[in-house]
């Protein structure tokens, strides 16, 4: 039993770790980072699959968490699909690197490797490995200049660029 429970606990910090060769950025500042985000490109996974004009809006809970709302327009069912969850820093409040939960216990990583360091107008996200890669900007187009920063930064990174999915971000 001792074992069995120790796996578990092994396997739900794994989920929480940083990919190997990934480094979450430092000095990141919470109060920043807060407000609303579009999705502007992602490898795809099945809870945002379809989803277009996709945004993730942050803002502070009172037990010092992040609450976490991610939105999306269905094109299937031509309906607008929200998931609540919530995050926590890992170690440091100054690390990006973060918990996120979106159902009970279960916390995956949330791992930001690279921002813009000035005003906080993009970001690139992954999670506890490579399958999970998302670019958040403040503005729901992007130049075609940080498009290629993107790409080149995260190719280099071992990412599966080919699978990459640009995010239709048109008004509803």
């Amino acid at each position: 039993m001792k074992k069995l429970v120790l796996l578990c606990l092994l396997f739900l910090s794994a989920c929480t770790s940083v990919p190997s060769g990934v480094k979450p950025v430092d000095e990141f500042e919470l109060a920043k980072y807060l407000g609303t985000w579009h999705e502007i490109a992602r490898l795809d996974h099945s809870f945002e699959r379809g989803l277009s004009n996709v945004t993730a809006t942050y803002k502070m809970k009172s037990d010092g968490g992040v609450q976490v709302i991610n939105r999306g327009f269905s094109d299937a069912n031509k309906a607008w699909k929200e998931a609540e969850g919530k995050a926590y820093f890992v170690d440091s409040n100054d690390i990006g690197h973060l918990k996120v939960s979106f159902f009970g216990p279960f916390y995956g990583a949330y791992v930001i490797f690279e921002l813009d360091r000035v005003d906080y107008q993009y970001a690139f996200i992954t999670s506890y490995n490579r399958d999970y890669l998302w670019f958040l900007s403040r503005t729901p187009q992007v130049s075609e200049a940080l498009k290629q920063q993107f790409i080149v930064q995260v190719k280099q990174m071992g990412f599966a660029v080919d699978q990459i999915i640009w995010v239709d971000q048109q008004d509803q």
